[in-house]
């Protein structure tokens, strides 16, 4: 092959190789979220904690479903229930599709957050979110991989104690990928789209 062949043959694939590069990229837009978007963080890697059950759970557990993981603790007055209500409100939302979303409500409460406790708190949002928990050296070690604040708040009669804790949350996608940072106080319809969106992409 002459060399002139050879240079036109080699510009023709090129040629090719581009157009199908910009079709495929026409095919998948890129994808807009409503919630930060964390795709490709080097940290909120996993976890492996114990259910409400006394069952070792770990994220890989949970391929093939979208994972929405809170921290929190069960005698929160506010942030924590409104968060998991929120979210059974998305579960109902989403209908046949929430079978692909699994909700996790890590405790940042070991201390007074049993498993039995755990079994009567979590599930009575949904019946199918999970509360986990794990000795305090875990439970700081998970948290602190997740960049979760948490530090406890003495009560005014020194005995009782409540916490100050990160409200968001974090979605991982079908993968196992962290994909989202969600903001507590989002508009339902927002996470709503995010999740929507991470389902199809599933």
């Amino acid at each position: 092959m002459s060399m002139r062949r050879f240079l036109i043959v080699l510009a023709s694939a090129l040629a090719l190789s581009l157009s199908l590069t910009a079709c495929d990229q026409a095919q998948k837009p890129r994808v807009s979220f409503n919630n930060t978007d964390v795709t490709g963080l080097d940290y909120a890697k996993g976890f492996t904690l114990t259910d409400q059950n006394g069952q070792r759970r770990s994220l890989e557990d949970f391929r093939g479903k979208l994972v929405f993981v809170f921290f929190g603790f069960t005698h929160c007055p506010d942030v924590c229930p409104t968060t998991l209500a929120e979210m059974a409100g998305i579960m109902k939302a989403l209908g046949p599709e929430a079978e692909h979303l699994q909700v996790v409500f890590i405790t940042l409460d070991p201390e007074r957050d049993t498993p039995e406790l755990l079994a009567s708190f979590v599930p009575a949002f949904h019946p199918s979110f999970l509360g986990l928990t794990g000795d305090q050296a875990t439970i700081d070690k998970v948290a602190k991989d997740f960049k979760v604040f948490a530090q406890k708040v003495p009560g005014k009669d020194g005995k009782s104690y409540t916490i100050d804790h990160t409200a968001g949350s974090y979605v991982f996608d079908a993968q196992g990928r962290i994909r989202l940072f969600v903001r507590h106080g989002q508009p339902d319809d927002a996470l709503l789209k995010d999740l929507r969106q991470l389902l199809a992409g599933a």
